[in-house]
């Protein structure tokens, strides 16, 4: 996959765990948890910009493209 996730590196950042995320954004515990560490393969903009709005960063904060 030629993204990597900095969703739990933010979230390390801002000091919140997957309860806090899940319950701000209103997004479902194991979508949290698939974006986190990249297993997510499909994901609805709106469901980022959900993410990003709870933590604070903008969506092409949530990830990094990687060259390949």
């Amino acid at each position: 996959m030629p993204f990597t996730s900095n969703l739990g590196s933010i979230m390390k950042d801002k000091d919140m765990t997957y309860e806090e995320l899940q319950h701000m954004s209103k997004v479902a515990p194991d979508t949290v948890a698939r974006a986190r560490d990249a297993r997510i393969a499909t994901c609805k903009l709106l469901t980022l910009e959900k993410l990003a709005k709870a933590l604070g960063v903008e969506v092409c904060d949530l990830f990094t493209h990687v060259k390949g």
